[in-house]
């Protein structure tokens, strides 16, 4: 998910940041957490409301994000972190969320087209009874204007006033024009992997719509921040950015589980399960929800809490209030049983006839819920989604290892040891070199000088 915004709710509540941070994870990293503060309060103290009380949180998600709340909590992904090289963009990011704070851009969106987008951001919600009642409760927090946005004129005011802040704070404005470079770049990329892979590309808000590169409003309000602010000596500050950045998570996290091509391996949870061969795979907060190649159809895996008292085929019954069940079937796992079965459920696309599994471990119930989007062969994909359900096992030893997240490493570059060698060397599962590229600001074929710091993967 790429994108900058602002997410509103009806009301700040207090514990807003809480259900946030409940739902996307923080970021267990009390060096960075304190450096995203430090950079935050600095540009805050700069802008037009210094003495709003601003906290800044990273969160534990890959999303290329950055949002901020009606109360001054201003959020900032790991995800997008990655991507950022300097202590300057990392506060033009947050004088941008800062900038839609103090220009009053938050109000109330029309959230019914925002609802058609909900899928993306909190889970695929293509069959009711995986919808996340945290997935809920977020969106009652956050609003619709985070997949929305603020328009052109709002999010250029946002820009300007995000350059004047960090230039007062004596930052290079012209990090607020570096950073928007980096989110082209991703939204180049993520759109040439929709292609390849058949599916919509997800590019958030339409932020680039209203930031074309050769915007020169947008070129002028950063020129104008430069001349009329302090003009001593710019703080870039990029190899102490860069430093803090080294072991940072990069990719799925332990907290979601890791994928490994058509493996999932969740080490807290102490499972794994195996997709078909060449379907999709997108790890979300709150499930797991998988694709053939045509998308034209839906696996889904979530989980419920475990009620004791009720075999697998009752948990469908009545919690999952399936109707009529039809070709049950009980099978066997080595710590005890699950049950499959055809009910007729109500999906985004109509009433269809979807495969059911519940199955218990340890102390959860998981729930997979497969779908084929055409209605009159709705058997097309049903021996995969049986299949794929009854992959499900309990970690092995070899598979823990598996298990851990990828991370950033930081090295010095060699001048013979281009970035081509670097990413056949990655543990990053496909599209290394793009990837190494992007993380570096060297998209789409740039290399690095000889003794730069840069980031690679391991």
């Amino acid at each position: 998910m790429i994108g900058l915004a602002s997410v509103v709710a009806g009301t700040a509540r207090a514990d807003d940041t809480d259900e946030v941070i409940k739902h996307f994870g923080y970021y267990d990293d009390s060096q960075l957490q304190a450096y995203v503060q430090k950079v935050g309060e600095r540009v805050a103290q700069h802008s037009d409301e210094p003495n709003r009380d601003y906290r800044f949180t990273v969160l534990d998600s890959a999303d290329v994000n950055a949002f901020t709340l009606p109360s001054g909590d201003i959020f900032i992904t790991r995800g997008l972190l990655a991507y950022l090289n300097s202590e300057a963009e990392l506060a033009g990011v947050l004088g941008h969320e800062i900038g839609h704070v103090t220009a009053r851009h938050i109000s109330r969106q029309q959230t019914a087209s925002a609802a058609a987008n909900l899928g993306y951001l909190l889970g695929s919600i293509f069959v009711p009874q995986l919808r996340n009642q945290g997935a809920q409760q977020l969106f009652n927090v956050v609003g619709g204007a985070v997949l929305s946005g603020y328009g052109r004129e709002h999010e250029l005011e946002a820009d300007r006033l995000g350059a004047r802040f960090i230039a007062r704070s004596g930052y290079d404005p012209q990090a607020v024009i570096d950073v928007l470079t980096v989110l082209k770049n991703q939204e180049t990329f993520e759109r040439q992997l929709a292609q390849e892979q058949g599916r919509q590309p997800r590019v958030y808000h339409g932020l680039f719509a209203s930031h074309p590169d050769n915007d020169t409003r947008l070129q002028q309000v950063v020129a104008q921040a430069g001349e009329l602010e302090n003009s001593g000596d710019r703080t870039v500050n990029r190899a102490e950015f860069i430093r803090h950045l080294d072991g940072l998570t990069f990719g799925d996290s332990a907290r979601e589980g890791v994928r490994r091509g058509n493996e999932f391996y969740h080490g807290e949870l102490g499972f794994a399960l195996t997709f078909p061969e060449g379907w999709r795979v997108e790890n979300l907060p709150n499930q797991l929800v998988a694709q053939p190649p045509g998308g034209d159809a839906v696996l889904q895996m979530g989980t419920e809490e475990l009620i004791q008292d009720l075999s697998p085929r009752q948990f469908m019954l009545r919690k999952l209030k399936l109707g009529r069940l039809q070709q049950g079937e009980t099978f066997e796992y080595p710590w005890g049983e699950g049950y499959t079965a055809l009910a007729t459920t109500r999906t985004q696309v109509g009433p269809r006839l979807a495969r059911f599994t519940v199955l218990y471990f340890r102390d959860k119930a998981y729930v997979f819920a497969g779908v084929t989007k055409d209605a009159n062969d709705p058997y097309r994909y049903d021996g995969e989604f049986i299949k794929t359900a009854q992959s499900f096992r309990a970690l092995t030893d070899k598979e823990r290892r598996l298990a851990e997240p990828l991370h950033l490493k930081v090295i010095r570059a060699h001048g013979d040891l281009p970035l081509l060698n670097l990413s056949e060397r990655s543990r990053i599962p496909s599209h290394a070199l793009e990837q190494l590229q992007l993380l570096n600001h060297l998209y789409p074929d740039g290399e690095p000088q000889s003794g730069d710091l840069i980031k690679i993967v391991e």
